[in-house]
């Protein structure tokens, strides 16, 4: 009923609070299905992902610049399709960005995506257990890792996959 990575995608999003993760999934469904009439729905996702983790790092410019950009890149029909209150999350996301756009450095609240498919949210729930994930639950700001996870991951495999491909695009020596 729903893509795989989309479920993942809300599953990270909304329990254990890794927008990284979120992005990183989204965006590799996304790439692989460039004829997805729902693209720009797609990537306004993962740019509402980015923006929170921007913001909760304390990038109060990136997150703005993300969560604006979501709004213009998110059609409401495709949201719907997905499960999503559009015009609930489409305030939620206004009041995100009013907040981004106020003098000072805001401080970070996270941010649920207004589900109206309650099988899609007994789908999340589920998952979650089985996980040991808390639906709902509220950041960790404990948790550095995932604060700062494009900055700790391991890279070696992203960094020897370019490597081959610079190398193949050389050719034979």
């Amino acid at each position: 009923m729903y893509p795989e990575a989309y479920i993942e995608y809300l599953i990270h999003f909304h329990a254990s609070r890794d927008w990284f993760e979120c992005h990183e999934i989204l965006e590799e469904y996304w790439k692989a299905h460039p004829d997805d009439p729902g693209s720009r729905t797609w990537v306004g996702l993962i740019q509402v992902a980015v923006g929170l983790y921007h913001h909760r790092r304390g990038n109060v410019a990136g997150a703005l610049k993300m969560v604006a950009a979501s709004m213009r890149n998110m059609d409401d029909r495709h949201l719907s399709g997905l499960g999503i209150d559009a015009e609930s999350f489409r305030r939620e996301l206004e009041k995100r960005r009013e907040l981004l756009s106020a003098p000072g450095n805001p401080p970070f609240t996270d941010l649920n995506i207004p589900l109206a498919d309650a099988r899609l949210v007994e789908i999340c729930r589920s998952r979650c257990k089985k996980r040991g994930f808390e639906w709902g639950r509220p950041s960790d700001p404990n948790d550095r890792y995932i604060w700062h996870k494009h900055m700790l991951r391991d890279r070696s495999g992203v960094i020897e996959a370019r490597y081959r491909e610079v190398e193949k695009r050389r050719g034979p020596s």
